[in-house]
């Protein structure tokens, strides 16, 4: 039985977008088992973490993350708008409906409409934070419409909170983030020294 890899993002991170195909064909060649963990990144985390939302951030940090996401998006040759339409946006809506997939359905329901919703803010020019976008995402996944109705459930939102108080009590501080056996590996950048302990 293959190893587990705790995995902490927020739907609206180009990171975790830029991350994720690869994190889903990592977990497949290793037979890791993934914990899909959306968090409350700018809203919990960011305040006890001393992180800072984009627009708050210094000038150079803020022209410097252009330059690598524009590097990351040609490396992987994922396509990626520097500066979508829809951001910033709220990531709460999508974060409760990739758990409410998750319970009904999964991890894999789970990873595939978190990709489907990092693609739609990242590539698709597409409103994540619009319950219309929610839904035609989970139509072109394949996933029932149910999902959306369920992700404003009391049970998804306790979820949302537990995910969010783990990641902060792993000491993550960042998304994305992937934890296995305690050790936190943050940002898509470290997804190599995921897979060899995964591959462990």
């Amino acid at each position: 039985m293959g190893r587990t890899v705790d995995y902490y993002f927020a739907p609206q991170s180009p990171w975790a977008y830029l991350g994720h195909q690869r994190l889903a064909d990592i977990v497949q060649r290793t037979g890791a088992t993934v914990h899909v963990m959306p968090i409350d990144l700018g809203g919990k985390v960011f305040p006890i973490s001393g992180g800072l939302p984009l627009g708050q951030r210094a000038p150079q940090r803020q022209a410097y993350r252009l330059v690598e996401l524009q590097r990351y998006s040609q490396h992987q040759n994922l396509p990626l708008n520097l500066k979508p339409q829809y951001f910033p946006v709220g990531g709460d809506d999508a974060a409760r409906l990739i758990i409410a997939a998750d319970i009904a359905q999964g991890a894999a329901a789970a990873m595939a409409i978190a990709g489907a919703v990092l693609a739609a803010c990242w590539a698709q020019e597409r409103n994540m934070a619009d319950d219309k976008v929610l839904a035609e995402l989970l139509q072109e996944q394949g996933l029932p419409a149910s999902l959306l109705e369920q992700s404003h459930s009391q049970a998804v939102q306790v979820r949302y909170e537990t995910y969010t108080q783990a990641a902060i009590d792993a000491g993550v501080f960042g998304a994305p983030s992937y934890v296995v056996d305690g050790e936190i590996f943050w940002g898509q950048d470290r997804l190599d020294f995921v897979e060899r302990a995964l591959a462990c």
